[in-house]
């Protein structure tokens, strides 16, 4: 009975455990630190964008963006010309580009006018 009870205790931490991975859009929005810049290259794994209002650098920063992102439910379809916020675990890397830890979620603050691109 006690091998019973230390494994049920033992099962519902570890599924505790990994449930706390798993954070929805609207929790990272709410909780997590973030940055605003419009993308000027785009690449298969990263993307490079500009940001004018970033905590800490009045002068403007470019910034390196994975696009592996925990949350999948990101936006995930980036131009160059894209306004994106990036939601971020707060470690900000001072390279050149700046580059962010972990990346929880990026948004689409504002989309760049896609009709000039697909004119013939």
């Amino acid at each position: 009975m006690k091998k019973y009870i230390a494994l049920v205790l033992a099962l519902v931490c570890v599924l505790g455990l990994v449930g706390c991975n798993t954070k929805s859009m609207n929790y990272i929005i709410e909780n997590k630190p973030s940055v605003i810049g419009v993308v000027e290259e785009v690449h298969n794994d990263y993307v490079i964008m500009y940001s004018d209002t970033a905590d800490g650098y009045p002068n403007g920063s470019k910034w390196q963006i994975s696009l592996n992102v925990e949350n999948k439910d990101s936006y995930t379809d980036i131009s160059v010309g894209d306004e994106i916020v990036v939601y971020h675990d707060g470690n900000v890397m001072e390279t050149d580009p700046l580059k962010v830890g972990t990346v929880y979620a990026i948004t689409l603050k504002t989309p760049v006018d896609r009709t000039e691109n697909d004119k013939s």
